[in-house]
């Protein structure tokens, strides 16, 4: 068996980058990775503005606390004021341009309104409250790097340089179907034996959710004859395959043998818990992922290693995810001879309490947790001790 670094590690090397590339508007650029970098044709700001509502100023007419100065103008948001005569004061706007002569700006919190002038009750500095031109962006910066996924910031980091459209990678295609003659669509009767397919609805959201274009296949019978179907359907399909249940080595798990059948067989199985048996293969010019059936096994595997690939083959750049040293809140002392990622979530205390059945088949674990304790081979934890801890916010988006 691979360990999990190796496993990813080798996906990772697998993983071929997007090539083709469209252009889209902004407004539909979330999730998407940029094909080529983005540079700003103007500064921003594009002038020195004032940074709060309050009054602006020449440092050198306020010498002491509580000089009062004649308000000259005002100055909103969207307006130009005219040059700042010495001994006045200018009430200016949050964003509104800062009149030349001045070089600080007062909070209203410091003034006080006497008629036509302003009390001044705080000593000011040069380039108080003062936000200055170019102070985010220059003409010419690189603001946003080619692979980069394009979040809300993102996108309003392209908006504030004036960017309508983006040029992009074209969505991976990702298709995924689940087998298993146990396996019943919500809504419909479960008949003695059955149960129903989670992984479908947690496997297809984790996809979209990246970005992915999804080829839902659905349920597929346990036989031979129609997993070959399924898989050569969606190998013509998509750039991706990913299939849940039938890659161990029970009599009826046939995706395996498909694949092997179709295409070839690159890795199989990892020496972690829970999730050993993971396939990575070809089949065409698609790559094929099988995950375990069960369903943490599932949800667990998508996020260690088929997310980094995926993020891979779409152009991203930064696809690895980060893990932080926590407290643990909790014991554990069954030494295990695998490694494992146990289901934890963060206390207010800034500790990591420990979900209490860490069965491979308890999806409630999943959705109680906020991440994964990385537990090496052979230890165990105390209360109280360092560990690594992987944040589904890591994992999943």
């Amino acid at each position: 068996m691979l360990s999990a670094d190796q496993l990813l590690d080798s996906l990772l090397e697998r993983a071929r980058a997007a090539t083709q590339s469209e252009t889209v508007a902004l407004t539909d650029a979330l999730g998407r990775v940029l094909a080529a970098p983005l540079r700003s044709t103007i500064t921003v700001p594009p002038m020195d503005n004032s940074a709060m509502d309050g009054y602006a100023v020449r440092v050198a007419d306020v010498a002491t606390p509580g000089v009062k100065l004649p308000v000259s103008q005002r100055i909103l948001a969207g307006a130009v004021g005219v040059p700042l005569a010495p001994g006045s004061a200018a009430r200016i706007f949050t964003g509104a341009p800062l009149p030349p002569g001045a070089d600080a700006v007062v909070m209203q919190e410091y003034c006080g309104v006497e008629g036509e002038a302003v009390a001044i009750h705080a000593q000011p500095h040069v380039g108080e409250n003062i936000r200055r031109a170019g102070e985010d962006v220059r003409t010419g910066d690189e603001v946003l790097a080619a692979g980069t996924r394009l979040g809300a910031a993102e996108m309003g980091l392209a908006a504030s340089v004036g960017l309508a459209a983006l040029p992009v990678y074209r969505k991976l295609r990702v298709a995924c179907f689940f087998t298993g003659d146990e396996l019943v669509t919500p809504g419909d009767a479960l008949a003695p034996g059955q149960i129903y397919n989670s992984n479908r609805y947690t496997l297809t959201g984790l996809i979209a959710g990246l970005g992915c274009e999804l080829v839902d296949l659905g349920i597929v019978p346990d036989t031979l004859d129609a997993t070959e179907a399924a898989l050569l359907r969606a190998a013509r399909e998509a750039d991706v395959v990913l299939t849940s249940g039938g890659v161990s080595v029970g009599e009826a798990d046939y995706v395996k043998a498909a694949v092997e059948k179709l295409g070839r067989i690159e890795m199989w199985k990892v020496a972690m818990k829970p999730g050993k048996p993971l396939v990575y293969g070809r089949v065409g010019e698609a790559d094929f992922i099988g995950l375990p059936g069960n369903p943490v096994s599932a949800f667990v595997t998508f996020g260690l290693f088929v997310r980094p690939f995926l993020l891979k083959r779409m152009g991203a750049t930064d696809v690895l995810y980060r893990a932080f040293a926590v407290q643990a809140d909790f014991a554990w002392s069954k030494p295990g001879t695998r490694r494992e990622f146990l289901r934890t979530r963060m206390q207010p205390d800034g500790r990591l309490a420990l979900f209490p059945n860490q069965s491979s088949g308890v999806l409630t674990s999943c959705a109680w947790a906020d991440g994964l304790v990385d537990l090496p081979i052979g230890q165990t934890i105390r209360p109280g001790d360092w560990v690594r801890f992987i944040p589904f916010s890591e994992l999943l988006a």
